[in-house]
């Protein structure tokens, strides 16, 4: 139970932070404001929003439960992590992230949003080549490599197997 308070602190923090309080900041500073009406882009973008943050809320409960850790890289779980949405590609919670700020930004509308999300995708894919990986290589040896050679780093393997 603690390990899932922690992971549930550590997150809203993160997603406070990365994925509400910025983009926020984001908006208001480009002058973006609520639609004054829904429309598709609206409906579009507010489903991907819950799609995304769907993903991400599944990966925070699996890490905490099966992983007995949390998503932060200062406690992160005690054993890898490969069901749940980690059976189909090995970063699922950056891209329910990423996929809730593009929902985002197609619902306000806003191309400086979408920019936000795709330079996150960036600076993620950087924080995973050198530190995630490399730091889940010395943890979990042989058995994160057979995961690597199982499992895509973004995009899930075709249901035949082949690429």
């Amino acid at each position: 139970m603690f390990t899932l308070m922690r992971a549930l602190t550590y997150s809203v923090l993160f997603i406070g932070f990365l994925l509400v309080f910025l983009p926020g900041q984001l908006l208001q500073s480009t002058g973006v404001t609520r639609p004054s009406s829904i429309g598709m882009p609206q409906i579009a973008g507010a489903i991907l929003v819950v799609l995304g943050g769907a993903l991400a809320v599944w990966c925070i409960l699996t890490f905490a439960i099966l992983g007995r850790g949390t998503p932060a890289p200062f406690d992160p779980p005690r054993r890898l992590v490969v069901r749940g949405p980690y059976k189909f590609v090995r970063n699922p919670m950056y891209l329910g992230a990423a996929l809730a700020l593009i929902g985002a930004g197609l619902f306000y509308q806003s191309m400086a949003l979408v920019g936000y999300a795709l330079l996150f995708l960036v600076v993620v894919a950087v924080f995973v080549h050198a530190y995630e990986e490399p730091t889940l290589r010395r943890l979990f040896g042989a058995e994160y490599e057979a995961y690597c050679a199982r499992v895509r780093r973004w995009w899930p393997r075709h249901a035949g197997g082949r690429e």
